[in-house]
């Protein structure tokens, strides 16, 4: 009877993260979705424009990524407000946190106008900076809107409400094709701008996304108790400081993964167009599989958020434990898949047969690190549940600065452990760090777990 109890409590924590990450999935999906759309509309113009498209994503998504994560911080704290029902903290808390998106947009906007400097440091190759540049500043202008919308996204997601990010993900996905389509190949009298008008409809896209979102909270009704629009408020920076104090390393620990891809794809910016193509065929790909152990960490966030606002820190453990289950046993799936597909996959974005070759062979990696990857991700989404965000920073960057890209370096660019493999030797020291990362952050989680467990018994 006691394992049949267990059993049936393991069914429905995994039901009730599956109904909360569901459409945090399917709008994660939809987000990658358009970086794949960008990629293969690109890829058919010719090899210089998805290559600039490439060098452009390896330096905003970083970007990105270091934003949103410092906005995350929203979900946790919105997560235990509701949980405790502290309804009427909420909507002080997210005015506020829509201050420090204005401010962290446009900074955000600022660093990519103004990139330039990386491509040259790095080595790219001069004919493919200006198209990269284009790219960039397109995108940067859809900044601060993207900001502002992901806090009224975490808003939502926080109290347990994540189906408007998956309708507007969609939307956003379907306007990104048609758009792409005028932009790169010049329809309705604009002019055809290759791979940079990519970067015009991602910026239209992340205006249309926020202005959705904003129209949705505003007069659902579900949203009402919070009021987050019954008045006006200047910023606070008591509460900002707060909210950075658990976002900011949330957003370098995100950062310092993500940096990790773009650090490799400007490394082997000078080896040529068709490498560069190939890693970002790979890249790609893994990103958008990567969304869905993401979406399960995103919505462990929300599960052990709201426990621990309900005092129940058992709860906020197991929903911790179920999360991660659930993303290794897609790891399993993801990885045979990958292996068994490998070649057609590659063969999707391209008919060029040099950059399928290499493709193919970095998607191998990709499925190498599938399971480190989904453990690592799933751990330090719950430890943003326990806000628990400083020591997972120092970890994550430790594991993928200190370890796995010294060790890719080696393998892939020097001759200090053998002949230099390249790309190959670059994503085996991702395999490395992702793994590293996995371990730590894993005894992170039970630690702080323990923690909070011990401290209710002491109350």
């Amino acid at each position: 009877m006691l394992a049949q109890a267990r059993l049936q409590r393991s069914r429905n924590e995994l039901c009730s993260l599956l109904k909360l990450a569901t459409p945090i999935i399917i709008a994660q999906l939809a987000n990658t979705a358009m970086g794949f759309v960008d990629t293969v509309m690109a890829g058919r113009v010719s090899p210089q424009d998805l290559a600039a498209v490439a060098l452009g994503n390896s330096i905003w998504i970083p970007v990105f990524l270091l934003m949103t994560g410092i906005l995350l911080a929203t979900t946790p704290k919105v997560a235990q407000r509701f949980g405790s029902g502290a309804h009427a903290e909420i909507g002080p808390l997210v005015r506020q946190a829509l201050w420090l998106a204005l401010a962290v947009g446009i900074a955000a906007a600022v660093i990519l106008w103004n990139a330039e400097i990386v491509l040259v440091v790095m080595n790219v190759d001069p004919v493919l900076i200006e198209p990269a540049m284009g790219y960039l500043r397109a995108v940067a202008c859809g900044f601060p809107a993207v900001a502002l919308y992901h806090v009224l996204r975490c808003f939502s997601d926080g109290l347990g409400h994540t189906r408007p990010s998956m309708v507007i993900g969609l939307l956003g996905l379907a306007l990104n094709i048609p758009l792409n389509y005028i932009f790169i190949y010049g329809k309705l009298g604009v002019p055809a701008m290759g791979g940079v008008g990519c970067g015009w409809a991602t910026g239209l896209v992340m205006v249309f996304m926020f202005l959705s979102m904003l129209w949705w909270v505003k007069w659902a009704p579900f949203y009402k108790q919070s009021a987050i629009f019954s008045h006006f408020e200047w910023p606070q920076w008591t509460v900002i400081k707060r909210l950075l104090s658990v976002g900011l390393p949330i957003g370098i620990a995100v950062f310092a993964e993500a940096s990790i891809f773009a650090v490799i794809a400007l490394l082997i910016g000078g080896l040529g167009a068709t490498v560069v193509a190939g890693h970002q065929i790979a890249l790609n790909f893994s990103s958008m599989v990567f969304m869905i152990p993401y979406s399960l960490g995103m919505a462990a966030t929300v599960r052990v958020g709201q426990a621990l606002g309900r005092g129940e820190p058992r709860e906020a453990r197991f929903a911790a434990g179920v999360s991660m289950a659930a993303a290794l046993g897609y790891a399993c799936l993801s990885a045979s898949l990958m292996l068994i597909l490998r070649e057609q996959i590659a063969h999707t974005y391209t008919p060029d047969k040099a950059v399928i070759a290499v493709a193919t062979t970095l998607l191998v990696y990709t499925a190498l690190f599938q399971f480190s990857d989904a453990i690592q991700v799933t751990a330090a989404g719950a430890l943003r549940g326990y806000q628990d965000t400083r020591v997972t920073m120092i970890l994550t960057l430790f594991a993928y600065w200190g370890i796995g890209l010294p060790v890719g370096y080696a393998l892939g660019l020097s001759d200090w452990l053998g002949p230099a493999s390249g790309p190959s030797g670059l994503w085996q020291g991702l395999v490395v760090g992702l793994t590293c990362a996995a371990i730590m952050l894993g005894i992170r989680l039970a630690r702080s777990a323990r923690k909070r467990i011990r401290a209710v018994k002491m109350a």
